[in-house]
């Protein structure tokens, strides 16, 4: 049978088909373990400056995909920028990481207003990328999920376990209610003029999921999520949207059955063959190796890479359970390629 090539296997997977070969692509997969990038980074003024820089911002989203031939090119650029685009200062500090204007109080909501032309540099990015890609790598848009990029909101920073954030959950729902909203209409607009842009799909990554549970996951990330999810299929159904509740537990099966996600990007800590028989029936899956695996190399993580691979099959996005870490050797990110393709073939 003829293959169509300009099919690409993480979007078939992403839609339910089975890929001519296993689909590969890391979170963080641009960053400071690649030796390119950290050459741009001296060069550049702050982290800041390269993702509202198109050309640098592009250079990072492709050196992974020149270098390991990735199924996947995510966008190089934060969480943090739609915040930024509310109209809060947004400053990332060396050794200190991401520090931005605190939310407070309610009152702090009504000067909240979302200014696309803070952001048009994303978006220059995407058409950029999308213009250089090989044929068969698919362009994935990103943004932060509402109670995630809430979190930072509210404390300003991930050093004090987002104490203030579950505050907010406990005494002051209503509150976190409204920034929710917000929110959810600056995402459905960022990732909108992604894909008017070029994105081919789009990861939700609730990186702090895991600090609230039960009713109140329901209430602040499954609600949430699946109101942005309803929004973006109502202008783009045919644009695949990935989940990645990080550390949810048994949250998991709730987040993928009632969100509308396309699939479900899992972290280390699920186990596969849970993963297996409770969420690859309902979804497509993405994930989930060990960071720290990556790190370590040798026949830890082939095996480890092997089991995922045996047990999940074909129908699965490869990945981590969580982002590449910088200390990673770039010669083990390429050992994991191979063993993909080789697996594929």
């Amino acid at each position: 049978m003829r293959v169509d090539k300009t099919r690409k296997p993480l979007l078939d997977v992403l839609r339910g088909e089975v890929p001519e070969r296993l689909p590969i692509w890391l979170m963080r997969q641009a960053g400071r373990y690649l030796p390119e990038y950290r050459d741009l980074r001296a060069k550049s003024k702050n982290f800041l400056n390269m993702c509202l820089t198109p050309a640098l911002a592009t250079e990072i989203t492709m050196q992974p995909i020149r270098r390991f031939g990735m199924d996947g090119a995510i966008l190089f650029a934060d969480i943090l920028l739609i915040p930024m685009a509310l109209g809060l200062s947004l400053d990332f500090r060396e050794g200190e990481g991401p520090v931005l204007q605190r939310v407070a109080s309610r009152d702090d909501l009504m000067g909240l207003t979302y200014n696309p032309d803070k952001v048009l540099p994303v978006f220059e990015t995407v058409r950029r990328v999308k213009n250089t890609m090989p044929e068969k790598t698919a362009l994935i848009g990103f943004c932060g999920a509402p109670w995630t990029v809430a979190c930072y909101m509210i404390d300003g920073n991930s050093k004090n376990d987002f104490t203030a954030a579950k505050e907010w959950v406990r005494e002051k729902p209503q509150d976190l209610d409204a920034l929710i909203a917000i929110l959810i209409d600056a995402s459905e607009k960022y990732l909108s003029a992604q894909i008017e842009a070029g994105a081919e799909a789009v990861q939700i990554f609730d990186s702090w999921a895991g600090l609230i549970s039960g009713d109140d996951f329901t209430r602040f990330i499954i609600g949430p999520t699946r109101e942005l999810v309803s929004r973006i299929k109502k202008n783009y159904p045919d644009i695949p949207i990935i989940g990645f509740p990080r550390e949810a537990g048994d949250d998991y099966e709730p987040y993928i059955r009632q969100t509308g996600v396309d699939a479900l990007s899992i972290d280390t800590k699920v186990d596969i063959q849970w993963a297996k028989r409770q969420l690859q029936p309902v979804k497509p899956l993405q994930g989930n190796l060990d960071p720290d695996l990556l790190v370590r190399g040798g026949e830890d993580m082939k095996n480890a890479a092997r089991h995922i691979i045996s047990t999940l099959g074909p129908r699965h996005i490869f990945n981590l359970g969580h982002g590449v870490v910088p200390q990673t050797p770039p010669e083990h990110v390429a050992e994991l390629v191979s063993i993909i393709r080789n697996f594929s073939a």
